[in-house]
């Protein structure tokens, strides 16, 4: 049974593959990704990247969406929760543990969000990983450095080409500007620009 286009009924009620009808690519949604027919989701491309076994792994808040060339890089032991009416337009998530993205939040185009560098930082380690990825890439895990996990408040908009990077929470109603790269937690209402991300104001907060 396909999916509408806007995916069209809950994932209850879907006996067979769990394909989108309009999809150029050949794939399907994973059956550990929880969603209901107010969620839209572009292409099963995004999951080319998605392997995690938890159940579920992937949380669709209602009415959020899912757009072109957004990426789900999720390892084996990740869980990612969308909140209600959030967009993911183009954006990299990168998760081995947990990513939070809360209600009516915009993260445009090539943002990256982090819970794990992957790739360890000291050089002895860094090397085995490498080596690892290239002989066995189920391996590399043991060799990570350990996630931290990511936490994204209500109404928040995250700027394009921004990186989001491992152990960071940004506040409800914060904006990164385009580029910043996010490497501290940041308050509520807050603009913050750069690399690293600095607060330059802050916003009134909603009524």
């Amino acid at each position: 049974m396909e999916l509408s286009r806007a995916v069209g009924m809950s994932e209850t009620s879907m006996p067979g593959p769990r394909k989108l009808a309009h999809d150029w690519f050949d794939g399907s949604i994973p059956d550990n990704v929880s969603f209901d027919a107010s969620n839209y989701i572009d292409s099963s491309y995004s999951f080319r990247r998605f392997r995690s076994q938890r159940k579920p792994a992937l949380v669709l808040g209602h009415g959020s969406a899912i757009y072109t060339n957004t990426t789900l890089d999720l390892g084996h032991s990740a869980q990612v929760r969308v909140g209600a009416f959030a967009l993911l337009n183009g954006a990299k998530i990168i998760c081995d543990e947990e990513i939070t993205i809360g209600n009516y939040c915009l993260i445009s185009w090539n943002v990256v969000l982090m819970d794990n560098f992957r790739a360890p930082k000291k050089l002895i380690r860094r090397r085995a990983y490498l080596d690892a990825v290239l002989r066995n890439p189920d391996s590399a895990a043991s060799l990570q450095d350990p996630p931290r996990p990511v936490t994204i408040g209500s109404n928040v908009w995250i700027g394009h080409d921004a990186v989001v990077l491992p152990g960071v929470s940004i506040g409800t109603g914060s904006v990164i500007g385009a580029r910043a790269v996010v490497d501290a937690s940041l308050p509520n209402y807050c603009v913050a620009i750069g690399n690293p991300a600095r607060i330059i104001r802050f916003l009134a907060a909603a009524s």
